[in-house]
């Protein structure tokens, strides 16, 4: 038994030994965030790599953060340094609790103002897309209807079987509700269910509509047509680089190396990379180093 005990405190010590070493010491560890989609755990890699490229830093990978109120709550608390997948229209208004504000341009500096008075945190320039929220329809569903905006929904949804996000259907704002009452429409039925089952469901026939995401690789795959917002309904989802303003102070060499992100990605870029996790299995941060050494960003002097 003496010897078990005194086995178990020696890897005790070894591991918070480990701990110490590598993840308590703020001075050389910057922790980057990763979500649970393939878009933002592509967008963490990215980021990730560029770090780990350009720096002597510590850089600390922080995977499957589920949502965008995880990541700001760890960063509030200062064990989150940076969140590479932030958009404006869900902070806008879920984490400020703002109206809606559908100019993109305006949407972003609101955040980006907002973001530094309140957290004392830098919202960055755009890596130059936006994740819509998009209805979908199958090619032979957009030419039975003739469908080429949402408010053509209008003739057909009392018939339609409707899928989208689980979190969508119940929010206040940009949600079901408010859908249906800008739009003048509701569907035979919604589904509520994960986004990774939305896709397969439609193409297999057991949902008519869906509400996707417009940088999704399978909207390419499945060839599926994406209905104009015409009423301007949601809000912007642009997609930047959040950083607590105290990592800036004690590391502002990291500005100007993540500002070279802006603009680099666009809708197509987005969903090519989002297929490329999606449809051909490659590990995000295969894809994340793929793009990164396309775009000459491992160069001397990048």
């Amino acid at each position: 038994m003496k010897k078990r005990i005194f086995l178990l405190a020696a890897m005790l010590l070894l591991f918070g030994s480990f701990i110490v070493q590598n993840f308590s010491n703020k001075d050389d560890t910057i922790t980057v965030a990763g979500g649970v989609t393939s878009e933002s755990q592509i967008l963490g890699n990215i980021v990730v790599e560029l770090l780990q490229h350009a720096t002597d830093k510590n850089i600390v990978y922080l995977n499957n953060l589920g949502s965008a109120n995880l990541m700001h709550e760890a960063m509030v608390r200062g064990d989150l340094d940076v969140a590479p997948t932030r958009y404006t229209g869900t902070d806008l208004i879920g984490t400020l609790g703002l109206p809606t504000e559908k100019d993109p341009a305006k949407a972003l500096k609101i955040v980006q103002k907002e973001f530094d008075q309140r957290f004392g945190f830098d919202w960055f320039p755009s890596y130059g897309f936006s994740n819509q929220f998009t209805f979908m329809v199958t090619q032979e569903t957009a030419k039975e209807y003739g469908l080429e905006k949402v408010s053509d929904l209008k003739k057909c949804a009392s018939k339609m079987r409707l899928g989208s996000d689980q979190t969508w259907y119940k929010r206040e704002g940009d949600g079901y509700k408010g859908y249906t009452e800008a739009y003048d429409t509701k569907f035979q039925r919604v589904y509520p269910m994960q986004v990774g089952l939305l896709y397969d469901a439609l193409v297999s026939e057991e949902l008519d509509v869906i509400l996707g995401y417009s940088t999704d690789g399978r909207v390419g795959s499945y060839d599926l047509v994406m209905l104009e917002d015409d009423l301007k309904f949601f809000p912007p989802y642009t997609a930047s680089v959040v950083v607590s303003g105290e990592t800036l102070k004690k590391y502002p060499e990291l500005k100007p190396i993540l500002l070279k992100l802006q603009d680099t990605i666009d809708t197509e870029t987005m969903q090519r990379l989002n297929y490329e996790s999606d449809n051909e299995l490659l590990e995000p941060k295969i894809i994340a180093r793929r793009f990164l050494e396309k775009h000459n960003f491992f160069e001397e002097g990048s």
